[in-house]
């Protein structure tokens, strides 16, 4: 075997999975260099920043945000000659109708998810009467920004670059079983996180995959992701991953009767079996929607590698 070909595929060009992990180790070392630097800068500043504090949410999400962007791009262009709008976060055609399909189809996934208990008297919701309508209004809005960010992050990291350059190189499902382990193992430090929840947040990366493989842009997924997070945690008023004092005052108050295997328990219902029939029957609806498409322009860029540009001697 020529050693060559070891390293670069027959278009000349880096093989995707040395691309995939150049970018890995590039987003890692840089995120937490700039992450470190950033919270002690923070930590030294009179208002602080601790694990209940807007920033401690905010600024982890803002800066892996701009660093899985700013090299999806670099790496785009040094490794594919692709220009930045093939990332599928510029405002490409069809972007605003992909984000509120995403939007719609999120949110109705969500509530999917929390009627399946609810029919079988698993868990019940009832309108938060014991905060005030400011109250209320405030952890909506607040929510609704961390949770933009935060699917920002996550998307431009597990559906960015990563997935795209394995697209690229015809290996889009191995792409997606491979991102989508790393973001179900990234979940595994949140609080009660147990198997059932791993399995449900690989199920849910998958969704996010076929979701980014159906439109080739990273709205639509980016839709999916906020509009399940925000009404899971400020609408119906459950938690987040295991994550409950992001949404101090819900629309709604849930209470939770188990079994826990059904509902989630402590880890909201992305721990629970009813989660799962949910994201199988997304996937399924997106998978045969024929209204998502990609655009020629955005197909073309993540379709199939193209030959290097060979040097003029």
């Amino acid at each position: 075997m020529d050693l060559k070909s070891v390293f670069f595929n027959e278009f000349g060009r880096l093989r995707s999975g040395l691309r995939f992990l150049v970018f890995l180790i590039s987003y890692f070392l840089v995120s937490s260099i700039l992450l470190m630097t950033i919270l002690t800068a923070l930590s030294l500043l009179p208002i602080g920043s601790n694990q209940t504090s807007l920033l401690y949410f905010i600024f982890p999400f803002a800066i892996f945000s701009a660093v899985a962007i700013f090299f999806g791009w670099l790496y785009g262009k040094v490794f594919e000659d692709l220009p930045f709008r093939a990332l599928g976060c510029w405002l490409t055609k069809n972007w605003f109708r992909d984000l509120m399909l995403g939007l719609l189809i999120g949110a109705v996934s969500m509530f999917l998810a929390a009627l399946i208990p609810f029919v079988s008297g698993g868990m019940n919701f009832h309108f938060n009467d014991s905060a005030s309508a400011s109250a209320i209004l405030l952890t909506l809005s607040v929510t609704l920004f961390i949770f933009i960010v935060a699917g920002i992050s996550e998307e431009t990291l597990f559906r960015g670059y990563l997935l795209q350059t394995m697209t690229r190189g015809q290996l889009f499902w191995f792409g997606a079983i491979l991102t989508s382990f790393l973001f179900a193992t990234a979940h595994n430090r949140n609080p009660s996180a147990n198997f059932l929840s791993w399995t449900n947040t690989f199920i849910a990366g998958i969704w996010f995959a076929v979701a980014y493989f159906k439109t080739r842009n990273l709205w639509f997924p980016f839709g999916l992701h906020l509009a399940w997070n925000w009404v899971q945690g400020s609408v119906l008023g459950i938690n987040v991953s295991g994550l409950g004092e992001l949404a101090s005052a819900p629309l709604m108050k849930s209470a939770d009767s188990g079994p826990t295997w059904l509902t989630g328990g402590d880890y909201g219902i992305e721990g629970g079996i009813a989660c799962t029939l949910a994201l199988f029957f997304s996937i399924a609806l997106i998978y045969f929607m024929p209204i998502l498409k990609p655009t020629d322009e955005m197909l073309a860029f993540t379709s199939e590698e193209i030959p290097a540009k060979q040097e003029e001697v």
